[in-house]
């Protein structure tokens, strides 16, 4: 990245978490979970399946009780005001016959009005600009139930930008998506990551997404096992004890 591009500063610098465990029912689904999430760079989670990611980004969101500390820091260390969460889960449920374009999908969400009551120049204004984030204005028009997977995933990461996160959450957002709705999901988030500077951390289990576009991995098993660079993460010994050792998959 060139020394002169120009970066939209986000008013957080890290997220610091700090042994934070989740125990529901009397089971431990995480326990003294460490990590830092930094913004300009992608994080991503990744483990076999009950490993505890999604468990954990569910406690980020401050939707399920955990114990530990979770901060959120400026650049020169102090607690950060007001921070902004985009999120894009791994699908969206709705009825794929219904009528509901993506105009009237995106100018419901920004504005809260009933699709009904129809949608005003101002708002299809707001809705083209955020659908242009990502490269899908000419979607706008279509009825979102005849979306690709990933025409579709692109949609709700422009929602998820509105408005500008300082953390963008990405659940296993391409999942069952073709490869070249992958790749041009991917690209238009580490665009956006670099262009605004904020924090993306991702779950999947594309490995090979992984390797190719995260900054930093994390692997989790229950707890943190290993991380760092992805290289450094995939080459040791935890993450051939996880993935290999028994024939597990991502």
């Amino acid at each position: 990245m060139s020394e002169h591009t120009e970066h939209k500063a986000c008013g957080l610098c890290r997220i610091e978490v700090d042994d934070l465990s989740v125990v529901r029912d009397g089971q431990t689904l995480l326990h003294d979970v460490n990590l830092h999430v930094h913004c300009g760079e992608l994080t991503a989670l990744i483990g076999t399946n009950g490993a505890g990611k999604t468990t954990l980004i569910r406690a980020l969101l401050e939707e399920i009780p955990f114990t530990g500390t979770v901060r959120h820091l400026t650049q020169d260390g102090k607690p950060a005001a007001a921070v902004r969460t985009g999120y894009v889960p791994q699908q969206l449920e709705f009825d794929r016959s219904s009528p509901v374009t993506v105009l009237d999908f995106m100018a419901a969400a920004l504005s809260r009005r009933a699709v009904w009551l129809g949608v005003s120049k101002r708002m299809r204004g707001a809705a083209l600009e955020a659908l242009s984030r990502t490269e899908c204005e000419k979607l706008a028009d279509r009825r979102l139930g005849a979306l690709s997977g990933g025409e579709l995933q692109r949609v709700l990461l422009a929602l998820a930008l509105c408005p500008q996160p300082d953390l963008l959450i990405l659940d296993e957002p391409v999942s069952g998506v073709d490869q070249n709705g992958l790749e041009s999901f991917y690209q238009t988030v580490a665009a956006l990551r670099s262009h605004n500077h904020m924090a993306v951390l991702l779950v999947s289990h594309d490995l090979d997404v992984v390797r190719r576009y995260a900054d930093h991995v994390v692997l989790m098993q229950g707890t943190v096992l290993r991380q760092g660079r992805p290289k450094d993460v995939f080459d040791s010994p935890e993450f051939a004890r996880v993935f290999y050792a028994r024939g597990n998959e991502a």
